[in-house]
């Protein structure tokens, strides 16, 4: 039997484990590049939600940049073209 704690949610009926808690947390840093890119296998939960936020963050921005120049390049192309209408279905 394990002597770790369990963790209940606000609502009160889900339970979760510290073990399952790190292997969560473990998962996640397999997404991250960049605690991949440290070579860092025992960052803190903390450092990996953080880095996950920033990385969130990034993508979130890399996207709208995306967006934007997609509907740049959209209203400078004849609409009824084939190219405009890939840059609508991207947009969408």
């Amino acid at each position: 039997m394990s002597s770790r704690r369990s963790r209940q949610s606000s609502s009160g009926s889900s339970r979760i484990s510290d073990d399952q808690i790190i292997e969560l947390v473990s998962k996640l840093q397999q997404f991250l590049p960049e605690i991949q890119t440290r070579h860092s296998s025992k960052a803190s939960a903390s450092k990996v939600l953080q880095e996950t936020c920033n990385y969130i963050r990034s993508l979130n921005r890399e996207v709208n940049d995306l967006s934007d120049r997609l509907s740049q390049l959209l209203s400078t192309t004849d609409t009824e073209t084939p190219e405009a209408a890939i840059i609508r279905s991207l947009i969408m």
